[in-house]
């Protein structure tokens, strides 16, 4: 005879004693140390199907009676909650989740979640209401590490702290971290800093050990956008998508790591994270496009699951609507990708690979693509186990800031981290000179905390061990009610338990004390970040406050063309930059460039040094258009007014010298009002592309080719 105990309660007991314990300690102390060790012990299966990589983790824990025989704990009271007839309906897997349940919300919860599983009707009425509930708290407790109990305790205790405005950094003082600043041209750069070559240098000797991670499980909805924002068109001068850009960057940098280090290496793999609201679109739209061009193999799909909305500060479990057969469920963050990597053995597969570093990446912010190489550099020369990509801050500005925190009696629990900003105010504010978030220097109006771009790099030995450790890579989580006026217990709406990649730190100062070396490394703003995650009509108000980053699709498109202006002045081309307030054009408010429009592909040239080397003299002026591709395409006193594109495939290598480029062009046209034939992911710029006349020339057949003042492509062997 086999007699099994719930384990739920034992788990929610060592939850309640270690939040007890460590209820106003540091935010790292949060931690699931308990949960996960005393998982170690029990029955625990763990897979993913193959049809939606959804996590199908089952914890086999229900309570038993001597006879292994299932009770309904629920009739132990004198109040009959659930009958054993609508039990009975349930198949064996939601009937074991939905006891576990009720016994546990009522021994440690005070029936905070009565309402759940009390006054169901009768047998024959909603029956189906009640078996699709049970199944949902089936997954929601089989997707969550510590299942349900867990998330639960955890939420009562954030929520409790919430309420009584615990501060997360009492025991904490700020100062600024240790990293690097480095800026595109060689004047500007600070002389103990490293230059910006030297550190693509470098970064290039490690470019071919590396794995990219793509954070992508959101919508579009914030830009207007019903698809998944990883399908939206970069420009539309190429109507390259985000997904086929960064896809391409990848294969560059394979491509680079091949011809110019001379390293021998399979691909470099591509893991994107996605939800259950952009799975199923993210896969189809990499079926549709054949990979973008990638191996296969080389990319790889994890999926996040939703947790369940909270609708009060006892935890109490938000219906979805007006029906109470479903539980109301929210994103979790992005801070799930770490324990997601672990799970699915990739970081176990990229140490056996020979592999070194992993890149994690945002969705929608295409010039971060930029600072890949020169991060890398700073990571390897300064030895860090992460490094955050990060860009100037302006004081008070709603963006996370990096900071060094010391903890005011135990040195071990000090760490390099992102403090949001709305938590810096008052932790400067609590700090000598108690200044608060403002700027040393009021001409410039910046914060000496680097600003944080949430675009990391790990030396991946570090992250496997870190990952490996007690809390398998669960990032410690943090809630954020937002209160009824006058209230700190009524939410205006549900709420839920959040957490974020870039607070890693936290466990790996946990795992590695004082020896974790967390820095950063900054780079200007036109270089490293533009991001697209507001509607136009939020950008219409955000310019209207005063603002110059408004971070909508017509921005985020400016922002790349004005990059490769100035790349392109910095190779000696005399071309318009867009630099001043003066020199923008103003769709509703927002700024963009008047032009010129150029794009250079990564095939063409990524690093300063490419760009200086492939093209050198001539004049583009501002209603141009420019498309370059082509990693042996080199271009000379290139005469352009007007739009031109060149591609040229493997072992095309192309000479363009004294070319003159005169035709109507590409012309940005405003759409009008009530227009309603635009596609969405254009609409949402303000503007379409009118092309009405380019000089377009493509190569594809190996040789050495020139191409001069005339356009006529000439092939030399």
């Amino acid at each position: 005879m086999r007699i099994e105990i719930s384990i739920g309660a034992i788990l929610v007991s060592l939850l309640l004693s270690e939040n007890d314990a460590f209820a106003r300690s540091s935010p790292n102390n949060r931690h699931w140390g308990g949960a996960l060790s005393m998982f170690a012990a029990t029955d625990y299966n763990e897979g993913y199907s193959s049809s939606s990589s959804k996590r199908t983790t089952s914890f086999r824990a229900s309570t038993l009676s001597a006879d292994n025989t299932q009770k309904n704990p629920v009739n132990d009271d004198d109040a009959l909650l659930l009958s054993d007839e609508n039990l009975a309906l349930l198949s064996e897997r939601g009937r074991a989740s939905l006891l576990r349940f009720v016994e546990n919300d009522r021994k440690h919860f005070e029936g905070a979640n009565q309402h759940v599983y009390s006054d169901w009707p009768e047998v024959g009425v909603e029956d189906e209401g009640k078996i699709r509930l049970a199944e949902q708290l089936a997954d929601l407790d089989e997707s969550y590490p510590g299942g349900l109990t867990s998330y639960i305790a955890k939420a009562r205790q954030l929520l409790k702290e919430s309420s009584q405005g615990v501060n997360p950094f009492d025991e904490y003082t700020a100062s600024i971290p240790k990293g690097e600043i480095l800026t595109y041209e060689p004047g500007h750069n600070n002389k103990e800093c490293m230059s910006f070559s030297d550190a693509e240098d470098i970064g290039m000797t490690g470019i071919a050990n590396v794995a990219f991670v793509l954070v992508a499980g959101g919508l579009g909805e914030r830009l207007g956008f019903s698809g998944i924002k990883l399908a939206l068109e970069t420009n539309l001068c190429t109507d390259v998508c985000y997904l086929k850009l960064y896809c391409k960057f990848i294969q560059a940098f394979h491509r680079m790591a091949q011809i110019q280090v001379h390293h021998e290496t399979p691909p470099m793999p591509l893991v994107i994270m996605t939800s259950l609201d952009t799975d199923a679109m993210t896969r189809k739209l990499l079926e549709d496009n054949d990979n973008f061009g990638m191996a296969p193999g080389q990319i790889s799909i994890v999926c996040q699951d939703k947790v369940p909305a909270l609708k009060d500060s006892n935890a109490g479990l938000s219906y979805a609507g007006s029906s109470r057969w479903e539980i109301e469920t929210k994103p979790h963050g992005h801070g799930d990708v770490h324990h997601l990597l672990l799970k699915h053995g990739l970081v176990d597969q990229w140490l056996q690979e020979g592999r070194k570093y992993v890149i994690f990446l945002q969705d929608t912010n295409a010039l971060v693509i930029n600072a890949i190489l020169p991060a890398l550099g700073v990571t390897i020369a300064k030895k860090f186990h992460m490094n955050s990509i990060c860009i100037p801050r302006l004081a008070g500005e709603a963006a996370g800031a990096i900071a060094r925190l010391e903890h005011k009696t135990d040195p071990a629990k000090s760490l390099t981290i992102n403090v949001e900003y709305n938590q810096l105010d008052p932790l400067l504010k609590s700090n000598p000179p108690f200044l608060g978030d403002v700027a040393p220097d009021p001409t410039t109006g910046l914060s000496p905390y680097p600003g944080n771009a949430n675009n990391l790099i790990f030396e991946l030995k570090s992250y496997a061990k870190t990952l490996q450790g007690e809390d398998q890579g669960v990032v410690i989580e943090f809630v954020n009610p937002k209160y009824k006026e006058g209230s700190r217990t009524e939410f205006k709406k549900p709420t839920r338990l959040e957490c974020m990649m870039q607070d890693f730190p936290k466990l790996m100062q946990k795992e590695m004390g004082s020896e974790a070396n967390v820095g950063f490394t900054m780079f200007e703003r036109w270089y490293s970040f533009s991001p697209a995650k507001n509607s136009f009509e939020a950008g219409m108000e955000h310019v209207s406050k005063g603002g110059m980053a408004p971070g909508t699709m017509c921005s985020a498109e400016s922002d790349k063309y004005i990059s490769n202006q100035r790349k392109l002045r910095f190779a000696g081309v005399d071309v318009p930059v867009t630099t001043h307030s003066e020199d923008y054009v103003y769709l509703a408010g927002i700024p963009i460039t008047p032009g010129p429009r150029i794009v250079l592909c990564p095939a063409f040239a990524i690093t300063q040094n490419e760009i200086v080397q492939k093209i050198s003299g001539g004049k583009i002026t501002k209603r141009s258009s420019l498309v370059l591709e082509g990693e042996e395409l080199f271009v000379r006193n290139l005469d352009l007014d007007g739009a031109l594109e060149i591609r040229t495939g493997h072992g095309c290598h192309v000479t363009v010298d004294g070319l003159q480029v005169r035709n109507k062009g590409w012309e940005l046209q405003k759409i009008p009002e009530g227009a309603t034939d635009i596609p969405e992911s254009v609409a949402i710029r303000g503007y379409t592309m009118k092309k009405h006349d380019a000089m377009i020339i493509h190569i594809t057949e190996p040789g050495r080719y020139v191409i001069g003042e005339d356009g006529i492509v000439k092939k030399r062997d």
